[in-house]
C-alpha cells in the first residue's frame, strides 16, 4: 500500500453495529474526533434496523461501510453456513489474496487454529472465527484500496476486536481497541488466552473505568500501553434547567434508564418500589430502556407485585428526548449488580447524564460506579441486590428537597471535573496521533535506508 506524503492519514473505526441506541458514547466519540480534525472511516459489521437515532449521528460526516451480511453460525451446519455466506465475500478474498498472498495464508491458518484452540466443546470447532476472518478480509481490502487509512481501532474487545486483529494482519496495519464491560468479564467471549493475545498485538488498549483497568492489568502483557479514558459527556447538551423539574411535581418521579438486562438491577428497583408503596408513599417510577433478555422477568414482576399503577416501562429514546425526561424526574435510581456469570456495568453513561442534569442519583458500590459517585457527597450508594437499602436511600431523597439539591449540584460539578467528553477525547486523539507519527517516522527511516543501500 502506498500513501502520498501529502495525504492526511485516516483511522478506521470497526464497530459491531454503527448507531446502536445504547452506545451513544461511541457515536459521540466519533463526532468529537471529527471536530478535533481527525479523518475517520467507519466499518459496521452489522446494519441495524428500526433503531432510534440520536441527533449526533446526523452530524457525523465520516463514511460508513456496512459489511455484507453473514449468516448466523449456529443456525445451520458448517458446510451449509459456508455455502450461504462465502459467496458474499468470495470476490473480496480473491482480490485480497492476490495483493498479499503470504499474509492471507498466515491469517487464514491462524483463524482455523483459533477454531480448534478456543472451541467450547471438545470435538466441535468454534466456527465464529471463520466468519470473523471473512469479515476481516472485507475490511482489509477496503483499507488497502483506500491508500489513506493507516490505523485500525475497534470498540469492545470480543468479536469486533477479533475481526480487527485479523484485518490488521491481513493489511499489515497496526490496531488498537477499547474494552468496556461484559467483553472484559465474560470468559466465553475471549476464551483462554485470547484477550492477552489481543492486548499483546495491539498498539494500545483503552478502557472506560479504573476498575476495568485494574482487572485488565492483572493479565496485560508487560509492554502493552493500557489507558483509562472515561467516556465523557457533552455537558452542553445535558445542561440542567434553572430549577429541578422533580421539585415542582406533586407526585415524585423515580427515573431509571438502561437496556432491560439483569445487570441493571431493575428487579431490585421494583422490589424497592413495592416497599416504598407499603410505607404509604405516593410516587411514580419510569423505566426507560430497550427490550432485551430480561424484559419478560420485569413484566412478570410488575404484575406479581401489583405495581401496574405505579411503574411504567418505556422503550428506548434518543438523547434529545431523554433530556426532557431527566428534567421531569425527582430521583434517578440504577441499582447495578454483578451477575452470576461475571457480567457488570462499568460506569453507566445514563448515570453521568443524570448527574450532569443535577439529578440526585442512587446506585450501588460495584465496578467503576464509585469512581463517579461518592456516597453522601454527590449521590448515594447502597450494596447491590439489597432492595431494603435501596428503598431507604430513595426515601431519604424523596423526603428531603434540600438533600436533593445539595447532591444534585455536587453531581454536576463531578461530571464537569472528570467526565467532559471534549477533554477526554483529546487524550484518545493524542494516542492515535502518536501511532500515526510512529508509522511516519518508521516509513521515513526505511526510505532513507533504501536510498543509502542504493
Amino acid at each position: 500500500m502506498k500513501t502520498s506524503p501529502t495525504t492526511e492519514p485516516e483511522i478506521a473505526y470497526v464497530l459491531k453495529a454503527f448507531g446502536r441506541t445504547s452506545e451513544t458514547f461511541i457515536t459521540n466519540e466519533i463526532h468529537l474526533l471529527e471536530n478535533l480534525g481527525m479523518k475517520l472511516t467507519i466499518f459496521s459489521i452489522k446494519k441495524l434496523e428500526s433503531q432510534r437515532q440520536h441527533g449526533v449521528i446526523s452530524r457525523i460526516v465520516s463514511p460508513v461501510n456496512f459489511l455484507p451480511e453473514a449468516e448466523p453460525v449456529n443456525t445451520t451446519g458448517f458446510l451449509m453456513w459456508l455455502c450461504l455466506t462465502l459467496p458474499r465475500f468470495a470476490l473480496v478474498h480473491l482480490k485480497l489474496f492476490s495483493l498479499r498472498p503470504l499474509s492471507y495464508l498466515l491469517t487464514l491458518a491462524e483463524a482455523l487454529r483459533f477454531c480448534v484452540r478456543y472451541r467450547s466443546r471438545r470435538f466441535v470447532p468454534k466456527k465464529v472465527f471463520v466468519k470473523e476472518f471473512l469479515q476481516a478480509g472485507y475490511i482489509a481490502l477496503q483499507v488497502l484500496q483506500s491508500g489513506t487509512i493507516r490505523h485500525l481501532h475497534a470498540h469492545f474487545c470480543h468479536g469486533a476486536t477479533t475481526v480487527t486483529m485479523f484485518a490488521s494482519r491481513l493489511s499489515g496495519l497496526p490496531f488498537s481497541f477499547t474494552a468496556h464491560a461484559k467483553d472484559i468479564y465474560l470468559s466465553e467471549l475471549n476464551p483462554r488466552d485470547l484477550l492477552p493475545l489481543k492486548m499483546r498485538r495491539a498498539e494500545f488498549v483503552a478502557t472506560c473505568t479504573g476498575a476495568n483497568h485494574q482487572h485488565l492489568k492483572a493479565f496485560c502483557p508487560e509492554n502493552t500501553p493500557l489507558h483509562t479514558i472515561y467516556h465523557g459527556l457533552d455537558t452542553s447538551l445535558f445542561e440542567p434547567a434553572s430549577t429541578i423539574g422533580g421539585d415542582e411535581q406533586q407526585v415524585p418521579l423515580i427515573l431509571s434508564v438502561g437496556r432491560i438486562v439483569e445487570k441493571k438491577g431493575f428487579d431490585y428497583l421494583l422490589r424497592a418500589c413495592h416497599l416504598l408503596r407499603q410505607q404509604g408513599r405516593e410516587f411514580k417510577c419510569l423505566i426507560v430502556g430497550g427490550a432485551d433478555k430480561f424484559s419478560e422477568n420485569i413484566a412478570r414482576l410488575i404484575s406479581e407485585l401489583q405495581l401496574e399503577s405505579v411503574v411504567t416501562v418505556q422503550s428506548s429514546v434518543t438523547q434529545e428526548e431523554l433530556k426532557s425526561i431527566y428534567q421531569q424526574a425527582t430521583v434517578f435510581a440504577l441499582p447495578c449488580l454483578v451477575t452470576d456469570n461475571g457480567d457488570r456495568d462499568g460506569i453507566p453513561n445514563v448515570m453521568v447524564e443524570a448527574m450532569a442534569m443535577k439529578l440526585p442519583v442512587v446506585s450501588t458500590d460495584i465496578s467503576g460506579i464509585p469512581e463517579l459517585v461518592q456516597s453522601g457527597v454527590n449521590g448515594l450508594l447502597v450494596p447491590p441486590k439489597d432492595e431494603t437499602a435501596l428503598a431507604a436511600a430513595i426515601a431519604a431523597l424523596l423526603d428531603d428537597a434540600g438533600l436533593r439539591r445539595q447532591l444534585g449540584n455536587a453531581a454536576r460539578t463531578r461530571v464537569l471535573q472528570s467526565f467532559d467528553s471534549k477533554r477526554n477525547t483529546v487524550f484518545l486523539k493524542n494516542l492515535f496521533a502518536e501511532c500515526l507519527n510512529a508509522q511516519t517516522a518508521s516509513a521515513t527511516s526505511a526510505a532513507k535506508s533504501e536510498v543509502a543501500v542504493r
